[in-house]
């Protein structure tokens, strides 16, 4: 029953409804798949029984006429998500013994569809990363390798369990979050689809919070068909998340495949950065091109304020951090490390629970929140935000989505750039300014280096325009004609 595994999530669905097989039968094989690829380090809790007593329920209920629209899918959950019963650890030894009475608003859509639960998939510490190095699980390994070499690389971060397990068919999607790009740069690291929508698309209740007004939830999957399908069960107003935006979701699975003769693409030139490696600007090109080719309008446009993007996200996001991670403190839930008195029992639980990265953006935060400095960096960086959603609203007066690569560069090698912070938040260099206007964003795999290792093209969307993202998705994908996938080593 391997090669269920291989199949993507819309031929899997299919096969089931056809009874060419059950959703225990699916569910087995993946839990077997998972079980065999630990050496990836995908998973940080695997949940075999509790996948397989979800598939028999599916099972019966697809028997009774009532099956939903993921029924019996088998999907990985990025650790941010709580589930109730399981631990939902935001991969932090603060929250290793958390786990949840309820469940998250988008994992609670999904088990409503029909989806089941293959466990928890290991993420950067409070999803603070570009690399999947600062977990306390330890780092996700790439399911590729380089051309003749046999370095471990990144899969990108955060989101790079759920990147690993889609690209190494351990599950047939998975959920993910996006704060600066932790969907769209893992997606372009391990040749698989990720889209993050429109902030307030998918609500955030349930889901460990990093940066309030930045964190969006989102799908990983194969085909830009099968993310279109994750993305209308994730969606949905929810009232107990007042950023959950009052609007109906699409169909979105209706827009692959639709023409987009006709459309306009932009392409800013600010994006054209010094350093960028040839075969980036090539893929670009070639991307330019197939979009041509469909019918499509090329138009040069100018985001003028994108050179401050990643300045005033790296004091936005950890500003809000500091915030929300305020609340870990030894006295309600987690990890706690008694002191001499209180201040020690703060001091203690906090400097043992959190990683490097994390303390590091907790005191970023702090520091541009503290009295003498609001002012100048964290209201300056506010204003910013401002001008660059100013330029996207200027922009998509003139074309009806963006083109742009989604990474600087292919997969690195884990341990490459851990050292040198600045290096690191620089993958996220084409990905930020999606979120500081709070857009929707997908990365398509388009094409290897000359490593063999996938390359991703990035789409940006007018807000709650995921639509046509998933049309010129659908189109990159036909022409690009991906068809990769890393050589099994584990």
């Amino acid at each position: 029953m391997s090669d269920l595994t291989s199949l993507t999530l819309k031929a899997a669905l299919d096969g089931m409804a056809a009874k060419s097989f059950s959703a225990v039968e699916l569910a087995q094989a993946h839990v077997e798949a998972v079980e065999a690829a630990k050496a990836l380090n995908a998973f940080s809790v695997a949940t075999p029984e509790k996948a397989l007593e979800m598939a028999r329920a599916s099972d019966q209920r697809r028997a009774r006429g009532e099956a939903g629209r993921l029924e019996g899918a088998p999907l990985g959950i990025k650790d941010l998500f709580c589930t109730e019963g399981v631990q939902s650890a935001a991969a932090s030894k603060i929250l290793a013994s958390f786990r949840p009475t309820y469940e998250s608003t988008v994992t609670t859509n999904l088990w409503r569809d029909g989806a089941v639960m293959l466990g928890k998939l290991n993420m950067d510490e409070f999803a603070m990363g570009s690399s999947n190095e600062t977990s306390a699980y330890g780092p996700v390994v790439n399911p590729w390798r380089a051309r003749g070499g046999n370095a471990q690389l990144t899969p990108g971060g955060s989101s790079g369990g759920s990147a690993a397990a889609v690209a190494a068919e351990l599950c047939l999607g998975a959920t993910a979050t996006d704060t600066g790009g932790s969907i769209r740069q893992p997606a372009a690291f391990t040749g698989t689809v990720g889209i993050k929508p429109t902030y307030g698309r998918c609500s955030r209740w349930g889901i460990v919070a990093f940066a309030s007004s930045l964190d969006q939830a989102g799908p990983m999957a194969r085909t830009v068909e099968d993310a279109a399908i994750l993305l209308s069960s994730m969606c949905g107003h929810d009232p107990k998340d007042s950023t959950s935006l009052p609007v109906e979701t699409p169909d979105f699975a209706q827009f692959v495949g639709k023409p987009v003769k006709g459309l306009r693409v932009g392409i800013p030139k600010e994006y054209r950065v010094d350093g960028m490696p040839p075969e980036i600007e090539k893929l670009w090109e070639q991307g330019i091109a197939w979009l041509k080719d469909a019918g499509c309008e090329i138009v040069e446009v100018s985001l003028p304020h994108t050179k401050y993007a990643l300045p005033a996200y790296y004091i936005i996001a950890p500003a809000e951090a500091s915030s929300n991670l305020a609340r870990y403190d030894g006295m309600r839930y987690g990890l706690r490390v008694e002191g001499g008195n209180l201040t020690d029992t703060y001091e203690n639980t906090r400097a043992e629970g959190f990683g490097a990265e994390v303390k590091r953006r907790i005191l970023i935060g702090t520091y541009v929140l503290s009295a003498g400095y609001y002012d100048a960096y964290y209201l300056k960086a506010l204003k910013v935000r401002r001008r660059i959603a100013d330029d996207f609203d200027q922009a998509f007066e003139k074309v009806d989505a963006l083109l742009t690569p989604t990474a600087p560069s292919a997969a690195f090698a884990l341990g490459e750039k851990s050292d040198d912070p600045v290096a690191m938040y620089l993958n996220d260099i084409f990905t930020v300014t999606v979120n500081l206007a709070g857009l929707p964003g997908m990365s398509v795999p388009a094409g290897v280096d000359a490593n063999g290792l996938p390359l991703g093209l990035q789409l940006i969307g007018r807000a709650l325009d995921e639509g046509t993202l998933f049309s010129l998705g659908g189109a990159i994908e036909k022409a690009a004609d991906f068809k990769a996938k890393p050589q099994k080593w584990w």
